[in-house]
């Protein structure tokens, strides 16, 4: 993936390369950045358009580490996608100015998304089947929009238009300025200028697309059927596709990071990059990032670069998505959240030695409109996933990174399964997850250990 602004990024700072986030749907991801909580606990548990509004409601008891920074002096600006709740009221969570209900957001939002731009028949693919009777959809495709009259340009405009005019008019405050993009996200639209630096010959396919799921959950053979009709030559175009908008929106930090330096702010600017969530793009068989509890999908991106703050360092530490928010609380000097289920990892940028503090994360999934409940704790290159509706699984992944083999049901194996399921009931007690642990029915006893089990150190 072409991404050279990114890598000049990480020679500045620290890469991540075992961050997770909490969830991996888009809304309760990013909720669990705003307040440093698992979903259980502010309330968005599904993206906020497929809910009825009571099913689906941020709670607006819990501060929000943008309030935080505007509480400490801080100007706040937020660009971009929100898909946080559904009110688009994002004032009330901390940040002063924003574009989200302008109608120049509204209008550019769509721009990129299946239908709203022109494609290349011969070099798109709309999914029609497996079966009949749903809607056709676009999977991925080529366009003449250039870049720069896309969605992601525009946001960076704004984005450099509240930094200039901060810089003007702010007093010398610091400042927080989030910019949130919508791709590589859903259909892999990408413009011919820049699939045009792509060979799909180079493109390579994951080992483990052919993965059969077996003694793993149904679901995952059901949901490998729905790309059943993929070629192997279409997943290198959708891979190019979904490489393509990485470097679309790597193009888009460039300008950032060109007019931070222009106006003598680079030095003195903290700045990262992750993602809400990951995306499979043939691995496993699957597509999106709505099935499966698989490193794909969990694992992140995560950069961070800025004073103070090592140089070109690659950290092991598992740290999270949702630790962003107290990290930068700390490192701004601003008044801690209390009521958190993440943790700071500001002393993981400063010292590498400090990522053997960090060598647990932890996961919930609670289904996208279908039933699917998942628990998710990693230990080292361990993990564990309690599935409420199926088999458990159990991966070792260092000496099986693509997740191929399903160890939970091995006896060899019980001891790790039951230490690392009292691990989870722990982490449900402690961010106060009814929806399992009040769960004592005898109907629905399906974990190998029940929840007054006590964890224990690995």
């Amino acid at each position: 993936c072409l991404t050279p602004n990114m890598d000049r990024l990480a020679a500045r700072g620290v890469s991540f390369r075992r961050a997770y986030c909490a969830t991996p749907t888009c809304s309760p991801s990013r909720a669990s950045l705003m307040t440093g909580l698992l979903p259980h606990n502010h309330g968005v548990l599904e993206v906020e358009h497929v809910r009825d509004y009571d099913q689906c409601v941020l709670r607006t008891d819990k501060p929000h580490f943008a309030q935080r920074l505007a509480g400490a002096g801080y100007g706040t600006g937020y660009f971009g996608k929100w898909h946080v709740e559904r009110t688009n009221q994002v004032e009330h969570f901390g940040w002063q100015v924003n574009g989200v209900k302008s109608a120049e957001h509204v209008k550019n939002l769509g721009k990129g998304d299946a239908g709203s731009e022109p494609v290349d028949p011969a070099r798109s693919r709309w999914v029609e089947g497996p079966v009949p009777g749903y809607n056709r959809v676009l999977h991925y495709g080529v366009t003449e929009v250039p870049v720069k009259d896309r969605y992601p340009h525009y946001t960076i405009d704004q984005a450099i238009d509240f930094l200039d005019d901060h810089r003007k008019n702010g007093g010398g405050d610091p400042w927080c300025c989030c910019v949130s993009f919508s791709e590589p996200n859903e259909a892999l639209v990408v413009s011919r200028e820049t699939i045009d630096r792509y060979d799909l010959d180079t493109i390579d396919l994951p080992a483990n697309r052919t993965d059969d799921h077996s003694g793993k959950p149904a679901l995952y053979r059901r949901q490998k059927e729905i790309s059943r009709e993929v070629s192997d030559d279409e997943w290198r175009m959708a891979r190019a596709c979904y490489y393509g908008r990485i470097t679309e929106l790597d193009l888009q930090l460039g300008r950032l990071i060109d007019w931070l330096a222009e106006s003598k702010q680079l030095d003195n600017t903290i700045i990262v990059v992750t993602s809400d969530h990951g995306r499979y793009v043939g691995a496993h068989g699957f597509d999106a990032h709505n099935c499966g509890a698989y490193e794909e999908i969990y694992r992140i991106p995560m950069i961070v670069a800025g004073p103070g703050i090592a140089q070109g360092a690659e950290s092991q530490a598992l740290v999270q998505f949702p630790d962003l928010g107290p990290t930068l609380i700390e490192l701004a000097g601003a008044e801690p959240i209390e009521t958190l289920d993440f943790r700071s990892f500001a002393e993981a940028l400063r010292k590498s030695e400090a990522a053997d503090a960090f060598q647990t994360a932890y996961a919930e999934y609670h289904g996208t409109r279908f039933p699917l409940c998942q628990r998710i704790l990693w230990e080292g290159d361990w993990k564990f996933v309690f599935n409420g509706f199926d088999y458990d699984e159990l991966y070792d992944l260092k000496n099986d990174p693509g997740e191929l083999t399903n160890l939970a049901a091995l006896p060899e194996h019980r001891e790790r399964v039951d230490r690392m399921m009292a691990g989870i009931w722990k982490r449900v007690r402690d961010s106060g997850d009814r929806t399992i642990l009040e769960s004592h029915y005898y109907s629905m006893r399906f974990a190998s250990v029940g929840p007054n089990i006590p964890a224990s150190n690995p």
